[in-house]
Formats: C-alpha cells, structure tokens, sequence
C-alpha cells in the first residue's frame, strides 16, 4: 500500500548529487518542494544510468551546470499533482520525459517532428536550473535535462510525463524513457529501414542494440553490428546482428570493408556512439546511390564534416532525436509493445545496484562492462 504526502508539504530525500564537473556524486539528503499548477511530482522507483549523463558529468562544456542531479531515464509513480492537472493521479505509473508533449503547438500537431514548443528541457538547461525549487545545503540543484532522476522524488511539468499500462515492471521499462525509445525509434521512425534491406550500427551501447532491434523489427535482412569492443558481438546477435565487425580488427577503413560486405554499401547507416569520425564513417558505409545514415549519438563538441559529392550522389544524412518518437504518445506505445513481446527490455539490463551504488554503475558504463545499470531506487 503506498503512503502518499499532502501536496503541500516538502518532501525530503535522497539523491545523488553532482557538485562538481568531473567528480564523484555525492548522496545527500534534498528538498523537493511541492508541485505548482501544471506540475506533478513523482516518487522514482527505478533509473538507469545512460551515457548521456557521464556526458554531461565529464565530457561537456556547461561547468556552470552544477551542482545538478543526473539522470533522466526512469520510472515512477506519481505521488501527488499541482493545480490544473487532470491527466495523472496519485498511484499512477509514468515515466518522465525529456521530449515533451503538449498536444496543442504546432510542432506537436505535426506529425513531420516530435519537438514540443512548451519544452524546457534539454537546451533549455540554464533555464530549468532557474526555475529549480530543488535544493541541497540551501542551495539549488539543476534537475539534469528537466528531469534529475537520481533521485527519490523528482517534479515535472505535466507535459513531460507519460501514463504507462499500470502492469509495466518499473524497473525494466525505466529503459524506454531513454535508450530504447531513441535507437529502436531511429531505425522505425526514422530512416524508416525497409523490409529485406541492409543496414550497420556503429556502437553496441544500449541505443546501438536497440537500433538493431529497430532494423530486425522492421524487417531488415541483414544487419552488421559495427563496435571496437568484442566483448558486443554475441550481445548483438540476440537483437538481431547477423554480422559482427570490429573496426580495430581491419586493415582497411570500415566503410570500404561494408562497402565489400554489401557490394556497394548499406542501405542504412546508425550513428550510435556520438563521435564525428564515426559520423562520417558511418555516411561513407551507406550506398552512394541512395543510402540513408542516421545521426543517434549525442554530441555537442565538435563539428562534423563529409565532401559534398557525398550527398550530391544520393545519398541522406540526417539525425534523430528520442527516435523521433512524440514523448507521451511513443513511450506508452513501446511500453504495450513490451508488454505485448512485441520489443525485447529485459535482455539490455547487466547489472543492477542501488542509488549510493551510483559511482559503481558510472565506473561499468565508463570501462564498458554494462549496458545498462538499473538503479532501484525505491521499491514499487
């Protein structure tokens, strides 16, 4: 039975706190407020540790963002709800979103994007660091990506949760909020991979098996899973990889081995790691005549660059961002298609700890033993 505050009261609890660029997070305990209008505040059952927040932690340049809580894909369950908000109710199961759905701007009623006018997150960092009534110590935190989910309570706007079939374990589809949604949706959605065609997926994290889930769901007759790690292969196999290459292990550049593999090239490519060289690699590993090479990984550093001919010639170059899936819509849809088999979630999960173990789980994701490292937060 769960024991739920009064919507006015402070809730505090523990989270994992970043301080400082490029440090260890420290557990501690916080302040969540309580939910204003249009706002819902979650109690987070289960988190995953992505690679999008050791960016942020030891790779981007936004030192000013700290101290912040990372995290952002999880699952919950809403335990109360601000003024305005009809759509959730105490008890309900959600995950928190980063891509936000309003339903009423003109981004979300058109079906040519899943970007939301009402969004505050992602680029809009500095803002949710503003408007942040999460604090440690007297001082504010920055919910990472409007979200913070290493963390007991996090709150939300309301346009950025989506309800999920109250059956869904939140422990394991905490991983649609993030990884799974991104590479499967960029196959399906994205580069729309067709029936009995041939695609590559450069990186074996957790958004690259996804993408070669994608391309297998889609009906893809081969598919060559592309890392420098062995240790992914068999990995890749149970998505759906009919072919393993490891870069390191050529003598040649790897789009020319692709190129000798496919008689010419792929017809789709997947950028999953978040390196410009992969970047053009994975462009010039697609057919001159017509292939599409995606952009999936997550990278704001450095420019990417390719020769014109390359894309004069026929082929597409294009990104894609949370799988092009619309944030609501698209998580309660790939969490039926869970529930349904229809999407493997299990298989992605190596390890699993809980949130005082979180600079375990960064050390796995960092020397590259995990694939995802679930973090149970509190129990459901």
């Amino acid at each position: 039975m769960h024991v739920f505050y009064s919507v006015l009261q402070v809730i505090k609890c523990k989270a994992a706190v970043a301080w400082e660029y490029g440090k260890p997070l420290v557990t501690e305990e916080i302040e969540v407020a309580p939910p204003e209008a249009n706002e819902v505040r979650i109690k987070i059952v289960a988190t995953a540790v992505c690679h999008t927040d050791l960016y942020h932690l030891f790779e981007g340049m936004e030192t000013e963002l700290f101290p912040t809580i990372l995290g952002h894909e999880a699952a919950g369950i809403v335990e109360s709800v601000g003024s305005g908000v009809t759509e959730f109710h105490p008890g309900d199961k959600v995950i928190p979103l980063f891509i936000n759905q309003c339903r009423e701007c003109r981004f979300c009623k058109s079906p040519k994007t899943n970007h939301c006018e009402k969004g505050e997150n992602g680029g809009h960092a500095k803002l949710a660091f503003e408007k942040s009534r999460i604090t440690c110590k007297g001082k504010k935190l920055m919910p990472f990506m409007a979200i913070g989910s290493f963390s007991e309570y996090i709150l939300m706007n309301q346009t950025a949760v989506a309800k999920i079939d109250p059956a869904a374990p939140l422990d394991k589809v905490c991983l649609i909020g993030c990884a799974i949604s991104t590479g499967f949706g960029a196959a399906v959605n994205t580069a729309k991979v067709e029936a009995g065609s041939t695609c590559a997926v450069f990186g074996l994290g957790a958004v690259g098996l996804a993408a070669v889930m994608g391309c297998k769901f889609a009906g893809a007759e081969r598919i060559i899973a592309v890392d420098i790690n062995p240790k992914k292969a068999e990995k890749a196999k149970v998505f759906g990889a009919t072919d393993f290459v490891n870069p390191k292990d050529q003598n040649k550049p790897i789009s020319e081995v692709l190129a000798e593999m496919t008689s010419g090239g792929v017809d789709y490519s997947f950028e999953c790691v978040g390196n410009v060289e992969v970047m053009r690699s994975a462009l010039e590993s697609s057919s001159a005549a017509w292939g599409v090479s995606v952009i999936v990984g997550w990278t704001d550093r450095y420019d990417f660059a390719a020769r014109p001919i390359q894309l004069i010639s026929g082929r597409t170059w294009k990104g894609s961002l949370f799988g092009g899936f619309k944030g609501k819509d698209g998580v309660s849809e790939m969490v039926r298609a869970y529930l349904q088999k229809k999407i493997k979630v299990d298989e992605f999960i190596t390890h699993t700890k809980t949130l005082p173990q979180i600079n375990e789980a960064i050390e796995l994701m960092k020397s590259g033993q995990s694939i995802r490292t679930v973090l149970n937060v509190s129990s459901d």
